[in-house]
């Protein structure tokens, strides 16, 4: 379920406590599958799409894609602007509709899933959202509880402490009785995170998740999204920092031009010549000091000014 479907019309979904169920924002794995997925995806992948043509009206984006998302990784989709990273993610979340090719969940053609099974399977956060005017936060997040919502389940205490620990775990806990439209972009970016957080899928597809965010936020968002992926569920988000997609995916997606370049273990992926072949700019790779990861060093364009040349010029 995209943002877009639990956020817009109707009312909140609180204030009918009764009922049971749920379960913590980071545990309710039980669809998730088990075991170690090939580098590839292979058999073992959940979610997949064969012979993908994907286009907005008449304008082509990707042809020809075959995409497996090994199951229970941390898979990030890197490449430059307008290379067809969000096209897919979309097509993947069915929110865009291949015009050729099949998308496919747990051996189901994704078109053919119903609406609210989907929802509790597939949380998306798209790159842009709207609320409703006048929602507060603790109300946003708790749409993300709807698919769980029925006329014999209706809101409980569970889904309350969901939505809780969702707001915690995304720090906007003390930003519950705001207004969305009156936070920063930042902090409506965590807000619309807590809320996908709170339909408790077991698979995530995440379309730029830092944006708007300060480096430490990005950081926190990123650490939260690794803690979900140990835990057993598959994320798959798509970012533009080649250096945490590196030092926090499992399994790397390198696009180009509507082509997906390369795709495996970051260290296998991130060198320099896929560097340049993939985003145009020369570089030097090197271990990242922290994690041993590839970390990316662009090369110099302009020499720096060495200090007694930058105070001449001040002067």
């Amino acid at each position: 379920m995209s943002t877009a479907d639990v956020s817009g019309g109707g009312s909140s979904p609180r204030g009918n406590a009764g009922g049971s169920g749920g379960s913590s924002p980071r545990g309710n794995t039980e669809n998730a599958g088990g075991g170690a997925a090939s580098k590839k995806g292979g058999s073992e992948a959940r979610l997949r799409g064969t012979d993908l043509t994907l286009a907005y009206d008449r304008r082509t984006i990707a042809e020809g894609l075959n995409v497996a998302v090994p199951d229970g990784s941390f898979t990030v989709i890197v490449g430059p602007n307008a290379c067809g990273k969000s096209t897919l993610l979309r097509a993947l979340a069915r929110i865009l509709k291949p015009a050729a090719g099949t998308v496919v969940l747990d051996g189901r053609g994704i078109a053919e899933w119903p609406a609210k099974r989907l929802a509790r399977t597939l949380g998306l956060l798209p790159q842009s959202s709207i609320a409703p005017d006048g929602i507060t936060v603790a109300d946003l997040v708790a749409r993300g509880r709807y698919p769980h919502q029925s006329l014999l389940r209706q809101w409980s205490k569970e889904d309350e402490r969901v939505v809780a620990e969702c707001m915690a775990a995304t720090g906007v806990a003390d930003l519950a009785d705001r207004l969305v439209d009156e936070l920063s972009g930042g902090q409506r970016q965590r807000v619309w995170i807590a809320m996908v957080l709170a339909q408790q899928t077991p698979i995530l597809l995440l379309d730029e998740p830092t944006t708007y965010l300060d480096i430490a936020h990005q950081i926190e968002v990123l650490d939260l999204c690794a803690g979900l992926h140990e835990e057993g569920r598959t994320v798959v988000a798509v970012l533009h920092d080649l250096n945490q997609a590196a030092r926090y995916a499992t399994h790397l997606i390198a696009m180009r031009d509507g082509r997906i370049v390369a795709e495996g273990a970051p260290g296998d992926v991130v060198t320099a010549e896929l560097v340049e072949e993939v985003f145009r700019m020369p570089c030097r790779v090197i271990d990242d000091p922290e994690t041993g990861t590839p970390l990316v060093v662009p090369a110099a364009r302009r020499r720096a000014r060495a200090p007694r040349d930058a105070a001449a010029a001040a002067r």
